[in-house]
């Protein structure tokens, strides 16, 4: 995918992974739109490396649409779209349910996917076609016992994003998802002294994964990033069907 002169928006832009994409998007030539509820930052980092900084919640579907509408027409058109905020939640949801916290991250992890993901697409469409990455997380492929809810909610993007893909990929939208081990951001600032030696992931190491996606992923596709490692494909085994079955219907339910 040749960047130069493309533009992007970047959910949860103006730290940690956001920002390391950002500025890796704009060193490849590419306007960036930085989204955080930090203005601070945001508007910071912006005065770096240009662009525009944009203050939103990203859990609310209309927000979400006029954002994709304020950066369409501030660059003239949209490409990239990486959906990237995240947030933890501090419970394990088994015997100490706090609802409203459950409630908060399924709607940064979840809904803003969801919502990130139906605002940019009629954009794309109107610039031909594009690529939306969506992060995931390793915990998206695999249990995490120490936080359960949150692996529940990146397990809900590799699902949506696999799901979606192969409808988009015919309108030359590549859908795709970054899978990254644990990082050295501030998402896990709080519980860093637990890692001990454990190798961490930087944010550099994780747009490495972006960048890799941009340049070859193929529709659907969940790219993880561990350390010491090239990011690449996760390879999902395929689910046994009905004995001397072939191929599922593609059932749509709207049909029901």
């Amino acid at each position: 995918m040749d960047l130069d002169g493309k533009s992007a928006l970047v959910t949860g832009g103006a730290s940690g992974i956001g920002e390391a994409v950002a500025r890796r998007l704009t060193a490849a030539g590419v306007k960036v739109a930085v989204v955080d509820r930090d203005e601070a930052r945001a508007t910071a980092l912006v005065g770096e490396i240009g662009g525009l900084a944009v203050v939103a919640d990203v859990t609310d579907a209309e927000t979400m649409t006029g954002l994709v509408g304020q950066v369409e027409e501030h660059f003239g058109g949209l490409d990239i779209v990486f959906l990237n905020a995240g947030t933890t939640s501090g419970q394990s949801g088994i015997s100490d349910l706090d609802v409203e916290a459950y409630r908060r991250i399924m709607g940064v992890n979840v809904d803003h996917v969801v919502f990130g993901l139906a605002a940019a697409v009629p954009a794309l469409r109107r610039a031909g076609g594009g690529t939306i990455i969506a992060t995931s997380s390793l915990a998206g492929l695999v249990p995490m016992p120490g936080d359960p809810i949150y692996t529940l909610t990146k397990h809900a993007v590799v699902g949506y994003v696999r799901s979606v893909a192969p409808t988009l990929g015919g309108e030359g939208i590549r859908v795709a998802a970054l899978c990254p081990g644990f990082a050295d951001t501030p998402l896990i600032a709080h519980a860093k002294e637990q890692f001990g030696g454990f190798p961490l992931l930087t944010a550099e190491d994780v747009a490495d994964g972006v960048d890799a996606i941009l340049d070859r992923a193929e529709p659907g596709e969940c790219w993880f990033v561990q350390p010491g490692r090239e990011p690449a494909p996760y390879g999902f085994r395929g689910v046994p069907g009905p004995k001397g079955a072939g191929a599922p219907p593609a059932v749509s339910w709207e049909d029901h």
